[in-house]
């Protein structure tokens, strides 16, 4: 059983239980909050909640989150792309289309899935949905993830997330110009006050998110630019949400990009290639951190695959500019 802790601030406009939980909670859905609620596992201030129970303010939560059911996760055998491998850890370079533990609509053909039968002896702390994975990639994002084998690994690794002591770069191409060379987005993001199945800024509890980004190239006729983003947090669609709702959104993405910026592209070559990637233009390029056990500090490295290469190939021969040998540049210089 996982426990987790919250806290209802002061000052805050007054909120119901179970709403407050859904913005906390992102990755469980409404139906299952209000069980985990009905069935007891929610406390206020040390008593038993109801899920209509209205925080006012200073109310200290506490939510006992039940290990889901050991049947789900079952071991099948998918291939995997390992970058690395020990006793205490395994690196993996994850295609995009991959979901990374079973949800509703994705029981099964998952990275958990793969993991369970390649390693036999994952971590459990995860829950039996989520043995040894301590970080996502959402489905269609493409790179670098790292899962644990045992409970010892996993709790080390969680700290270095929790203290955002990783290092992690991704590349993005995106819809717009971004006219400064670097910059910081720092604005929270939780579970959209309407849309249920997206996220957003605009969240009644949203947690600080953090994304560094730096400009590598602008394809000034095609108004798109190519990102190197660090990530100083780690929210949920945290690089989709940031860059979408300053009007930049990332390329191919369908919950928070627009189909008509793909459609105003000129180019009809480049517009049959980016309709073509039928997913986010997002890839996770680099993960690094220090070895749970040892404290060694690795790094490891995903090359950008083949459906966006083949786009940013088309635009570096458009555009003569020297834009693949710049991303190869990075990868090899961290």
């Amino acid at each position: 059983m996982e426990n987790r802790r919250f806290v209802f601030e002061r000052g805050r406009k007054p909120e119901r239980l179970d709403r407050f939980l859904v913005s906390e909670l992102p990755e469980m859905s409404r139906s299952q909050i209000k069980n985990l609620i009905d069935e007891g596992h929610a406390q206020i201030d040390g008593d038993p909640a109801k899920a209509g129970s209205r925080l006012k303010g200073g109310e200290v939560l506490s939510v006992h989150i039940p290990s889901p059911a050991a049947a789900v996760a079952v071991p099948q055998d998918i291939p995997l792309v390992i970058l690395f491998e020990d006793f205490h850890l395994i690196v993996i370079d994850k295609p995009a289309g991959l979901v990374v533990h079973p949800a509703p609509g994705h029981r099964e053909g998952t990275l958990v899935n793969a993991l369970l039968h390649h390693c036999h002896d994952l971590s459990g702390i995860g829950g039996e949905l989520r043995p040894g994975i301590v970080h996502r990639l959402d489905k269609d994002t493409s790179g670098v993830l790292v899962a644990t084998k045992n409970d010892i690994a996993h709790n080390g690794l969680a700290l270095q997330f929790k203290e955002h002591t990783i290092k992690r770069r991704y590349f993005a191409l995106v819809h717009g110009m971004v006219q400064n060379d670097e910059g910081t987005v720092d604005r929270p993001v939780g579970r959209h006050p309407i849309h249920r199945k997206k996220m957003s800024s605009q969240s009644r509890a949203g947690r600080r998110a953090v994304t560094r980004w730096k400009v590598l190239k602008r394809f000034d006729l095609d108004r798109l630019t190519l990102l190197e983003l660090a990530l100083e947090t780690g929210r949920t669609h945290q690089i989709r949400v940031h860059f979408a709702e300053m009007n930049l959104p990332l390329v191919g993405d369908a919950v928070y990009g627009n189909v008509s910026r793909a459609r105003a592209i000129g180019d009809l070559e480049l517009r049959r290639r980016i309709q073509g990637l039928n997913r986010q233009a997002l890839h996770a390029a680099v993960l690094g951190f220090l070895h749970p056990v040892s404290g060694e500090y690795m790094e490891f490295r995903s090359p950008v695959p083949p459906d966006l290469q083949e786009v940013l190939d088309y635009l570096d021969t458009k555009y003569a500019s020297g834009n693949a040998a710049v991303i190869r540049a990075h990868q090899k210089e961290g």
